[in-house]
């Protein structure tokens, strides 16, 4: 494509100077020379147009009529290259036109998916939403059930504890009582076992004594000594069930202390128990305590919008009054309205 001032005139100067410097005068040399300005078309014309006049300079001269007809040729060959410039221009101009137009429709493309992952991006998040408010009601629903059933598991808790700590006072009850009972049974055993050990120490006294008398005697009274140890025999005999029931009151007493400590055990365990209820109960009625700390501060925020709801009522009220008084008053002041003077 020619730009303006590329003529025949400056492509015979970029020529020359090819020409001068000894190198064929090609189109891409002469349009390198003019500074890469002018359409290959227009300086292949003008070149050859150049040659043509060398030739006709150095050939004889021809009929007039062969240059009438070379001018008509030329003359037609450059309105087809003017034609021809505007058509490039314009090819020019819509390719130009055509890639803006497609990076236009990619950039509107590009905003178009951005808009749409935009869209569906909204689109997740309100669902998301929407599933967290559902969720949340749900939330609202379980803790309103839940706070329900807290009070009905305190009551039921409180009517446990009552029914503990009966069961705990019986058997404190009880427990008072078998203690009372061992330790009478033990007193007994015991002044029992002292008495039969004094009886046996006496016997024994009394036998050592008898046994030294019939030692002394044992020469002149065999049959005393035959009879002393009949004697020793039965007081024997005596110890030996007397230690029997010594062992028989000690299993006893051994039987009579592992129920004690059965008691004591199950009184640890019910103890137990009743500290873990107690806990229960303290934490049910911390719970207890705050929802009904939440159920006062709603109430107490009811009654503030209620007294809200009563002061503007009373205000618009007042508000009617004063308007219907003005109204009222208007006229009045209309009729009181001195009337003036008549001009002489």
């Amino acid at each position: 494509m020619a730009r303006g001032g590329v003529n025949k005139a400056v492509v015979q100067i970029a020529r020359s100077a090819i020409l001068a410097r000894g190198e064929h005068p090609s189109i891409d040399a002469v349009r390198i020379e003019m500074g890469n300005t002018g359409s290959k078309t227009t300086i292949h014309r003008y070149l050859k147009e150049l040659e043509q006049s060398e030739a006709r300079r150095a050939a004889p001269q021809e009929a007039l009529e062969e240059e009438l007809t070379e001018l008509v040729q030329r003359m037609a060959q450059r309105l087809r290259e003017q034609a021809q410039e505007p058509v490039e221009q314009a090819q020019a101009q819509v390719a130009e036109m055509n890639q803006e137009l497609a990076a236009q429709q990619a950039a509107a493309e590009q905003a178009q998916a951005q808009l749409r992952q935009q869209l569906q991006t909204q689109a997740s998040a309100l669902a998301s939403e929407s599933a967290l408010l559902q969720e949340t009601r749900s939330m609202l629903q379980s803790e309103q059930t839940r706070n329900a059933g807290l009070n009905q598991a305190l009551a039921d808790f409180e009517l446990r504890l009552k029914d503990k700590d009966e069961q705990i006072r019986s058997l404190e009850e009880k427990h008072l009582h078998a203690r009372d009972a061992l330790e009478h049974y033990r007193s007994a055993v015991k002044e029992q076992r002292e008495q039969d050990q004094r009886r046996h120490e006496g016997q024994l006294q009394q036998v050592q004594q008898e046994l030294r008398q019939a030692q002394q005697s044992a020469l002149v009274r065999q049959d005393e000594i035959t009879q002393l140890h009949r004697d020793n025999e039965r007081l024997t005999s005596e110890q030996r069930a007397t230690q029997k029931e010594l062992r028989q009151v000690q299993e006893q007493v051994q039987k009579a202390d592992g129920k004690l400590g059965q008691l004591m055990e199950q009184s640890t365990r019910l103890n137990s128990e009743h500290t873990l209820l107690q806990e229960r109960l303290r934490v049910a009625l911390l719970e207890s305590h705050e929802f009904k700390q939440n159920l006062e501060q709603q109430l107490q925020d009811n009654r503030q919008l209620e007294l809200r709801a009563a002061k503007a009522e009373a205000s618009l009220e007042a508000l009617q009054l004063a308007a219907a008084a003005k109204a009222e008053a208007q006229p009045e002041a209309e009729e009181q309205r001195p009337e003036p003077p008549e001009q002489a």
